[in-house]
Protein backbone atom coordinates (compact mmCIF):
# COMPACT_ATOMS: atom_id res chain seq x y z
CA UNK A 1 0.00 0.00 0.00
CA UNK A 2 1.46 3.26 -0.89
CA UNK A 3 1.55 6.36 1.43
CA UNK A 4 3.41 9.02 -0.11
CA UNK A 5 4.49 10.11 -3.18
CA UNK A 6 5.94 13.91 -3.61
CA UNK A 7 9.48 15.00 -3.84
CA UNK A 8 12.57 14.54 -1.75
CA UNK A 9 12.61 18.06 -0.40
CA UNK A 10 8.89 18.42 0.22
CA UNK A 11 8.92 14.96 2.49
CA UNK A 12 11.99 16.46 3.87
CA UNK A 13 11.21 19.51 5.32
CA UNK A 14 7.81 18.07 7.47
CA UNK A 15 10.30 15.78 8.87
CA UNK A 16 13.08 17.83 9.98
CA UNK A 17 10.44 19.91 12.40
CA UNK A 18 9.54 16.93 13.84
CA UNK A 19 12.44 14.98 14.54
CA UNK A 20 14.49 17.27 16.77
CA UNK A 21 13.48 16.16 20.13
CA UNK A 22 13.66 12.58 18.82
CA UNK A 23 16.36 11.08 21.59
CA UNK A 24 19.95 9.21 20.41
CA UNK A 25 19.52 7.24 23.78
CA UNK A 26 16.08 6.48 24.68
CA UNK A 27 14.54 4.10 27.02
CA UNK A 28 11.82 2.72 25.24
CA UNK A 29 12.41 1.73 21.10
CA UNK A 30 9.34 3.57 19.97
CA UNK A 31 10.69 7.07 21.22
CA UNK A 32 13.28 6.73 18.22
CA UNK A 33 10.04 6.31 15.78
CA UNK A 34 8.07 8.93 14.45
CA UNK A 35 4.63 8.19 13.97
CA UNK A 36 2.97 8.40 10.49
CA UNK A 37 -0.59 9.08 9.86
CA UNK A 38 -2.66 8.76 6.56
CA UNK A 39 -6.06 9.99 6.44
CA UNK A 40 -7.00 10.29 2.37
CA UNK A 41 -4.47 12.85 1.26
CA UNK A 42 -3.63 14.17 4.72
CA UNK A 43 -0.51 13.09 5.96
CA UNK A 44 0.40 13.85 9.90
CA UNK A 45 4.12 13.30 11.23
CA UNK A 46 4.51 12.99 15.09
CA UNK A 47 7.07 12.91 17.17
CA UNK A 48 7.48 12.47 21.13
CA UNK A 49 9.99 12.66 24.15
CA UNK A 50 6.87 11.89 26.61
CA UNK A 51 7.69 15.16 27.91
CA UNK A 52 7.26 17.30 24.28
CA UNK A 53 5.21 16.08 21.23
CA UNK A 54 5.55 17.83 18.06
CA UNK A 55 3.07 17.51 15.04
CA UNK A 56 3.08 18.62 11.68
CA UNK A 57 0.71 18.16 8.77
CA UNK A 58 1.25 17.47 4.47
CA UNK A 59 -1.20 16.84 2.00
CA UNK A 60 1.06 14.24 -0.37
CA UNK A 61 -0.84 10.67 1.20
CA UNK A 62 -2.10 8.42 -1.86
CA UNK A 63 -5.52 6.95 -2.07
CA UNK A 64 -8.66 7.38 0.09
CA UNK A 65 -7.76 5.28 3.06
CA UNK A 66 -6.72 5.67 6.34
CA UNK A 67 -3.58 4.10 8.01
CA UNK A 68 -0.81 4.99 10.59
CA UNK A 69 2.62 3.17 11.64
CA UNK A 70 5.67 4.49 13.40
CA UNK A 71 9.15 4.19 11.67
CA UNK A 72 12.96 5.06 12.91
CA UNK A 73 13.34 8.63 12.56
CA UNK A 74 17.04 9.24 12.05
CA UNK A 75 17.52 6.01 9.72
CA UNK A 76 14.40 7.97 7.30
CA UNK A 77 15.68 11.53 7.75
CA UNK A 78 19.72 10.25 7.04
CA UNK A 79 18.07 8.23 3.89
CA UNK A 80 16.40 11.34 2.12
CA UNK A 81 19.03 13.46 3.63
CA UNK A 82 21.09 10.85 0.88
CA UNK A 83 19.11 11.12 -1.93
CA UNK A 84 19.19 13.41 -4.70
CA UNK A 85 16.41 16.07 -5.37
CA UNK A 86 13.58 14.16 -7.24
CA UNK A 87 10.49 12.01 -7.23
CA UNK A 88 10.10 9.62 -3.85
CA UNK A 89 7.48 7.31 -2.79
CA UNK A 90 6.86 5.76 0.42
CA UNK A 91 5.39 1.87 0.60
CA UNK A 92 3.81 -0.28 3.14
CA UNK A 93 5.16 -4.31 2.10
CA UNK A 94 4.76 -6.86 4.83
CA UNK A 95 5.02 -4.97 7.88
CA UNK A 96 8.15 -2.99 6.66
CA UNK A 97 8.28 0.61 4.98
CA UNK A 98 9.44 0.83 1.47
CA UNK A 99 11.55 4.35 0.53
CA UNK A 100 12.01 4.94 -2.90
CA UNK A 101 13.49 7.29 -5.48
CA UNK A 102 15.04 6.46 -8.70
CA UNK A 103 17.09 3.19 -8.69
CA UNK A 104 17.68 3.22 -4.73
CA UNK A 105 15.05 1.24 -2.51
CA UNK A 106 15.34 0.82 1.73
CA UNK A 107 12.98 -1.36 3.67
CA UNK A 108 13.10 -0.35 6.80
CA UNK A 109 11.49 -2.01 10.21
CA UNK A 110 8.28 -0.50 11.53
CA UNK A 111 6.54 -0.81 15.07
CA UNK A 112 2.89 -0.57 15.47
CA UNK A 113 1.07 2.91 16.02
CA UNK A 114 -0.67 1.57 18.77
CA UNK A 115 2.51 1.19 20.81
CA UNK A 116 3.55 4.67 20.68
CA UNK A 117 2.58 6.96 23.25
CA UNK A 118 0.08 9.90 22.33
CA UNK A 119 0.33 13.16 24.79
CA UNK A 120 -3.40 13.71 25.46
CA UNK A 121 -4.04 17.31 25.86
CA UNK A 122 -5.61 18.72 28.86
CA UNK A 123 -7.97 20.76 27.64
CA UNK A 124 -9.37 22.20 31.52
CA UNK A 125 -9.16 26.25 32.25
CA UNK A 126 -7.03 26.93 28.74
CA UNK A 127 -5.79 30.58 28.10
CA UNK A 128 -5.51 31.26 24.42
CA UNK A 129 -3.60 33.97 23.27
CA UNK A 130 -2.14 35.06 19.58
CA UNK A 131 1.45 36.71 19.14
CA UNK A 132 3.27 36.78 16.03
CA UNK A 133 6.17 34.14 15.59
CA UNK A 134 8.83 37.43 15.43
CA UNK A 135 7.66 38.47 18.69
CA UNK A 136 7.61 35.35 20.72
CA UNK A 137 10.76 34.36 18.90
CA UNK A 138 12.51 37.52 20.07
CA UNK A 139 11.62 37.68 23.57
CA UNK A 140 12.61 34.27 24.24
CA UNK A 141 15.63 34.96 22.78
CA UNK A 142 16.69 37.83 24.68
CA UNK A 143 16.15 35.42 28.21
CA UNK A 144 17.23 31.66 27.28
CA UNK A 145 20.56 31.69 27.98
CA UNK A 146 20.41 32.41 31.21
CA UNK A 147 18.07 29.12 31.89
CA UNK A 148 20.38 26.87 34.05
CA UNK A 149 20.86 23.22 32.37
CA UNK A 150 21.01 20.59 34.54
CA UNK A 151 20.51 22.11 38.04
CA UNK A 152 19.37 19.95 41.01
CA UNK A 153 16.69 22.26 41.45
CA UNK A 154 14.57 21.37 38.25
CA UNK A 155 12.63 24.05 38.71
CA UNK A 156 15.11 26.47 36.99
CA UNK A 157 15.98 24.10 34.09
CA UNK A 158 13.29 25.84 31.77
CA UNK A 159 11.83 29.42 31.41
CA UNK A 160 8.98 31.01 33.45
CA UNK A 161 6.18 32.48 31.29
CA UNK A 162 4.20 34.90 32.87
CA UNK A 163 0.69 36.16 31.40
CA UNK A 164 -0.45 39.45 33.60
CA UNK A 165 -3.22 41.43 31.30
CA UNK A 166 -2.00 42.78 28.25
CA UNK A 167 1.87 42.05 29.36
CA UNK A 168 3.52 38.86 28.41
CA UNK A 169 6.92 38.23 30.57
CA UNK A 170 9.82 35.57 30.05
CA UNK A 171 12.20 34.88 32.90
CA UNK A 172 15.45 32.65 32.86
CA UNK A 173 17.99 32.32 36.04
CA UNK A 174 20.05 29.52 36.73
CA UNK A 175 21.33 30.56 40.64
CA UNK A 176 24.13 33.65 39.37
CA UNK A 177 22.79 35.73 36.80
CA UNK A 178 18.97 36.09 35.84
CA UNK A 179 17.81 37.77 32.59
CA UNK A 180 13.98 39.23 32.04
CA UNK A 181 12.34 40.49 28.62
CA UNK A 182 8.37 41.64 28.37
CA UNK A 183 6.35 42.73 25.58
CA UNK A 184 2.42 43.95 25.40
CA UNK A 185 0.22 42.13 23.70
CA UNK A 186 -1.79 43.43 20.79
CA UNK A 187 -4.17 40.45 21.42
CA UNK A 188 -4.74 40.12 25.25
CA UNK A 189 -6.44 37.09 26.38
CA UNK A 190 -10.38 39.28 26.66
CA UNK A 191 -12.17 39.18 29.98
CA UNK A 192 -9.10 37.36 31.66
CA UNK A 193 -7.47 39.18 34.41
CA UNK A 194 -5.86 36.94 36.56
CA UNK A 195 -2.21 36.41 36.23
CA UNK A 196 -0.73 33.17 34.67
CA UNK A 197 2.58 31.77 35.87
CA UNK A 198 4.01 28.53 34.08
CA UNK A 199 7.81 27.23 33.90
CA UNK A 200 8.30 25.80 30.27
CA UNK A 201 11.16 23.33 29.98
CA UNK A 202 14.53 24.41 28.25
CA UNK A 203 14.27 21.59 25.52
CA UNK A 204 10.89 22.98 24.74
CA UNK A 205 11.86 26.75 24.73
CA UNK A 206 15.47 25.56 22.95
CA UNK A 207 12.59 23.80 20.07
CA UNK A 208 10.99 26.71 19.90
CA UNK A 209 13.86 28.79 18.82
CA UNK A 210 14.53 26.19 16.85
CA UNK A 211 10.96 26.14 14.73
CA UNK A 212 9.68 29.42 15.12
CA UNK A 213 10.32 31.97 12.37
CA UNK A 214 11.57 35.33 11.91
CA UNK A 215 7.86 36.55 10.45
CA UNK A 216 4.80 38.13 11.46
CA UNK A 217 2.45 35.34 10.97
CA UNK A 218 0.32 34.19 13.98
CA UNK A 219 1.32 31.91 16.89
CA UNK A 220 -1.33 30.80 18.97
CA UNK A 221 -0.04 29.56 22.95
CA UNK A 222 -2.49 28.38 24.73
CA UNK A 223 -1.71 27.50 28.74
CA UNK A 224 -3.27 25.03 30.49
CA UNK A 225 -2.45 24.37 34.32
CA UNK A 226 0.22 21.21 33.30
CA UNK A 227 0.63 22.02 29.57
CA UNK A 228 1.26 24.55 27.21
CA UNK A 229 0.50 24.63 23.14
CA UNK A 230 2.23 26.38 20.61
CA UNK A 231 0.17 26.34 17.33
CA UNK A 232 1.71 28.06 13.89
CA UNK A 233 1.48 27.66 10.50
CA UNK A 234 1.59 23.55 10.05
CA UNK A 235 3.59 22.93 13.68
CA UNK A 236 1.74 21.80 16.73
CA UNK A 237 4.26 21.78 20.00
CA UNK A 238 2.72 20.15 22.75
CA UNK A 239 4.61 19.96 26.20
CA UNK A 240 4.43 19.33 29.69
CA UNK A 241 5.03 22.38 32.18
CA UNK A 242 7.94 22.36 35.12
CA UNK A 243 6.47 21.74 38.53
CA UNK A 244 7.67 24.31 41.23
CA UNK A 245 7.90 27.23 42.76
CA UNK A 246 10.02 29.45 40.59
CA UNK A 247 12.04 32.56 42.28
CA UNK A 248 10.88 35.60 43.27
CA UNK A 249 12.20 37.41 40.29
CA UNK A 250 11.11 40.64 41.32
CA UNK A 251 13.20 40.71 44.35
CA UNK A 252 16.30 39.73 42.54
CA UNK A 253 16.64 42.92 40.67
CA UNK A 254 17.96 45.54 42.18
CA UNK A 255 16.29 48.93 42.47
CA UNK A 256 17.91 52.48 42.97
CA UNK A 257 21.69 51.44 42.33
CA UNK A 258 23.27 54.75 41.96
CA UNK A 259 26.63 54.28 39.62
CA UNK A 260 25.35 53.74 36.17
CA UNK A 261 27.26 54.46 32.96
CA UNK A 262 25.80 53.48 29.15
CA UNK A 263 28.45 51.79 27.16
CA UNK A 264 28.48 50.74 23.11
CA UNK A 265 28.03 47.66 23.16
CA UNK A 266 30.05 46.05 20.12
CA UNK A 267 33.03 48.01 22.14
CA UNK A 268 32.48 46.50 25.32
CA UNK A 269 32.12 42.92 23.87
CA UNK A 270 35.23 43.17 21.56
CA UNK A 271 37.50 44.42 25.25
CA UNK A 272 35.55 41.33 27.11
CA UNK A 273 36.39 39.10 24.86
CA UNK A 274 39.85 40.13 24.47
CA UNK A 275 40.75 40.19 28.30
CA UNK A 276 38.67 36.70 28.18
CA UNK A 277 41.52 34.90 26.26
CA UNK A 278 43.99 34.99 29.22
CA UNK A 279 41.57 33.96 31.72
CA UNK A 280 41.27 30.26 33.46
CA UNK A 281 38.78 27.79 31.78
CA UNK A 282 37.86 26.99 35.41
CA UNK A 283 38.01 30.49 36.65
CA UNK A 284 36.31 32.59 34.21
CA UNK A 285 36.90 35.86 36.27
CA UNK A 286 37.71 39.31 34.89
CA UNK A 287 37.92 42.76 37.10
CA UNK A 288 35.91 46.02 36.08
CA UNK A 289 37.75 49.06 37.19
CA UNK A 290 35.56 52.53 37.42
CA UNK A 291 36.76 55.51 37.88
CA UNK A 292 35.60 59.34 36.27
CA UNK A 293 35.11 58.77 32.76
CA UNK A 294 36.83 55.63 32.52
CA UNK A 295 36.45 51.93 32.88
CA UNK A 296 39.27 49.21 33.08
CA UNK A 297 39.17 45.48 32.67
CA UNK A 298 41.75 43.40 33.76
CA UNK A 299 42.02 39.75 33.45
CA UNK A 300 45.18 37.50 34.94
CA UNK A 301 45.86 33.55 35.18
CA UNK A 302 47.73 30.74 36.66
CA UNK A 303 51.28 31.64 34.33
CA UNK A 304 50.60 35.35 36.16
CA UNK A 305 49.92 36.72 32.37
CA UNK A 306 47.77 39.93 32.48
CA UNK A 307 45.54 41.79 30.18
CA UNK A 308 44.27 45.02 30.56
CA UNK A 309 41.71 46.94 28.71
CA UNK A 310 40.43 50.93 28.58
CA UNK A 311 36.97 52.01 27.51
CA UNK A 312 36.15 56.10 27.63
CA UNK A 313 32.77 56.52 28.94
CA UNK A 314 30.82 59.43 30.77
CA UNK A 315 30.78 58.43 34.25
CA UNK A 316 30.74 60.51 37.83
CA UNK A 317 29.93 57.71 39.88
CA UNK A 318 31.90 55.97 43.07
CA UNK A 319 35.26 54.74 42.34
CA UNK A 320 34.87 50.88 42.11
CA UNK A 321 36.37 47.41 41.65
CA UNK A 322 34.12 44.54 41.28
CA UNK A 323 34.90 41.39 39.51
CA UNK A 324 32.60 39.33 37.41
CA UNK A 325 32.65 35.59 35.35
CA UNK A 326 33.90 37.15 31.99
CA UNK A 327 30.86 34.29 30.30
CA UNK A 328 27.67 35.95 31.73
CA UNK A 329 28.60 39.37 30.32
CA UNK A 330 29.87 37.65 27.26
CA UNK A 331 26.54 35.81 26.80
CA UNK A 332 23.90 39.27 27.66
CA UNK A 333 25.99 41.64 25.06
CA UNK A 334 25.87 38.80 22.24
CA UNK A 335 22.23 38.19 22.85
CA UNK A 336 21.14 41.86 22.88
CA UNK A 337 21.53 43.73 19.65
CA UNK A 338 21.24 47.41 20.85
CA UNK A 339 23.63 49.68 19.78
CA UNK A 340 24.16 50.72 23.85
CA UNK A 341 23.87 49.21 27.14
CA UNK A 342 23.23 50.42 30.49
CA UNK A 343 25.27 49.14 33.41
CA UNK A 344 23.93 50.04 36.73
CA UNK A 345 25.54 49.08 40.03
CA UNK A 346 25.88 49.73 43.51
CA UNK A 347 28.97 48.50 45.58
CA UNK A 348 31.70 45.84 44.83
CA UNK A 349 29.45 43.19 46.66
CA UNK A 350 25.93 43.87 45.01
CA UNK A 351 24.50 42.40 42.00
CA UNK A 352 24.99 44.28 38.66
CA UNK A 353 22.00 45.21 36.43
CA UNK A 354 22.46 45.82 33.05
CA UNK A 355 19.62 47.12 31.10
CA UNK A 356 19.03 48.82 27.11
CA UNK A 357 18.68 52.94 27.75
CA UNK A 358 15.12 54.14 27.78
CA UNK A 359 13.97 50.65 27.05
CA UNK A 360 11.99 49.38 30.16
CA UNK A 361 11.28 45.92 28.39
CA UNK A 362 14.82 44.32 29.61
CA UNK A 363 16.70 43.53 32.38
CA UNK A 364 19.34 41.25 32.94
CA UNK A 365 21.34 41.02 36.77
CA UNK A 366 24.66 39.09 37.18
CA UNK A 367 25.59 38.75 40.30
CA UNK A 368 29.80 39.64 41.37
CA UNK A 369 32.57 37.45 42.02
CA UNK A 370 35.65 37.52 44.25
CA UNK A 371 38.50 38.14 42.22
Amino acid sequence: MQLVSTTRDSLLKPLQFVSGIVERRHTLPILANLLIRKNKDSISFISTDIDIQITTIADFGVGDDEFSTTVGARKLLDILRAMPEGPISLTMKDNRMVVQSGKSRFSLQTLSSGEFPIMLENNQNVRTFEISQKEFKQLISQVHFAMAQQDIRYYLNGMLIVLEGDKLIAVATDGHRLAYGQIILKNPPVGESNKIEVIVPRKTILECQHLLEDIDAPLNISISPTQIKFEFSTIELLSKLVEGKFPDYQRVIPKGHKNSFVVPREIFQSALQRAAILTTDKFKGIRCSLKENLLTIQSTNAEQEEAQEEIETSYDGDHLDIGFNVTYLLDVLSNVKNESVQINLGDSNSSALITIPDNENFKYVVMPMRI
